[in-house]
């Protein structure tokens, strides 16, 4: 049994879908679960409508979704001949259930509908994905993930319930296996016990592949992207960038709390806790080595370097200088957990505490509303977070040359810097 991941960009175009195919027939007979991103940009998209809908923008919301239906459409037609008419039953179906919620009025919380919406991207690339494999002579079977992961009602970022999850996928997913090899689901997303469609946090597809990893002790998750492996830095912003070919889960844990891009940061729990490896492969050339993250320990790495803009500064400050104290540092972070923030960076004084956030303006308002009545509380926005494991003083000074330093923390391993 493995498991197979394919990203957004790996299906946003015609192109690069027709490439799939080619990499599962390298795979003869063995027993695959495929989990498939939402194609492109879609994602994006779909966000743009949930916001239109939110603030009453109707018709822009149903002008957003028509483009986003003509393109799935359009794509479906390239793709299919004999299968066409069947997918496109299957999408329509899809937009019906987010025309339906446009149509209406917002009466509940922004994150809910969000939820609603966004879902759909997942649907429609699996649907298509799924008749083009059928079309290309590879049998498979297409299932809606929101009828196996359970999840709470935390809209936007719902936590599995995996007493459920781990009935359902045993029950469900077992039983298509006997008749097909390839079983086609969709990542990032699941439903609530009021099947309510829920997601499980931006990039969620790579957790919803290590989930089902855990679930069905799978050999291995490839994760399959359009670079060649994990690299040191995101080559988009650094055009050095190198592979690192061997990395283990404490490090790649590490990377994706500082904010890398490569893997979702709840990705390795369910693989570490059932010792499955975690292999990142290049869908443009599938024989390129890619990297493997498992178990053991490294030496020797390279400056691992992460870069997030869009950074906001939180400053608070005592209202009557007493201390801020356990008190004040436990209420602060009960708010993190009620306005549902995570700091990207914290550091406390006697008597004040400034905490880095991505700079979501709503919640932002949130905390520092809710931060008031113990707090005097400041925003500064437009900053940068860098990030450098492994460092030396060489790349740590070419990284951060030009720019004004707001607030540093470091360590023999890492070294965090905010900067204007």
């Amino acid at each position: 049994m493995k498991i197979f991941k394919f990203g957004g960009a790996s299906v946003s175009s015609v192109e690069r879908i027709k490439q799939v195919p080619g990499i599962l027939r390298q795979y003869p007979g063995e027993k695959i679960l495929v989990v498939i991103s939402a194609m492109g940009k879609t994602t994006n998209a779909l966000e743009k409508v949930a916001e239109a809908f939110y603030n009453g923008h109707t018709e822009e919301a149903l002008e957003l979704f028509r483009q986003i239906k003509e393109t799935h459409l359009t794509t479906a037609k390239y793709l299919l001949v004999k299968n066409y008419l069947a997918a496109e039953a299957q999408l329509k179906d899809f937009f019906t259930e987010v025309e339906w919620l446009l149509h209406d009025k917002p009466v509940r919380d922004f994150d809910y509908y969000y939820d609603q919406v966004v879902c759909i991207g997942e649907l429609l690339s699996t649907s298509i994905m799924s008749a083009f494999l059928a079309e290309s002579g590879i049998g498979n079977q297409w299932i809606d993930v929101r009828d196996l992961f359970r999840t709470d009602a935390n809209f936007r970022d719902a936590a599995i319930d995996w007493e459920v999850t781990d009935r359902k996928v045993r029950e469900e997913v077992a039983p298509l296996f006997e008749e097909d090899d390839l079983i086609v689901t969709q990542g990032f997303i699941g439903a609530t016990s009021d099947n309510e469609s829920t997601t499980l946090g931006r990039e969620g597809s790579d957790y919803t592949a290590a989930v089902f990893a855990n679930l069905l002790n799978a050999e291995g998750l490839t994760i399959w992207k359009d670079v060649e492996g994990v690299m040191n830095a995101d080559p988009k912003q650094f055009p050095d960038a190198q592979l690192i070919s061997e990395l283990n889960y404490d490090e790649v844990i590490e990377m994706a709390y500082y904010g890398a891009q490569v893997i979702h940061p709840k990705t390795i729990k369910p693989l570490q806790n059932k010792g499955i490896p975690l292999f990142v492969k290049c869908f443009l050339d599938a024989k390129l080595p890619g990297t493997v993250i498992h178990n053991k320990s490294l030496k020797g790495l390279p400056p691992i370097i992460v870069l997030k803009q869009d950074q906001a500064l939180v400053s608070l400050h005592s209202t009557d200088f007493s201390f801020v104290g356990e008190t004040g540092m436990a209420r602060l972070y009960a708010l993190f957990g009620e306005v549902r923030v995570k700091p990207n960076l914290i550091q406390s004084g006697a008597v004040s505490i400034r905490v880095c956030l991505d700079d979501r303006p709503a919640r932002i308002e949130k905390l520092a509303l809710a931060a008031a009545d113990l707090f005097e509380v400041a925003v500064e926005r437009g900053l940068t977070l860098l990030t450098i494991r492994h460092y030396d003083a060489a790349v740590l000074t070419r990284l951060t040359a030009g720019r004004q330093e707001v607030l540093r923390q470091q360590t023999q391993e890492t070294v965090q810097i905010l900067m204007r």
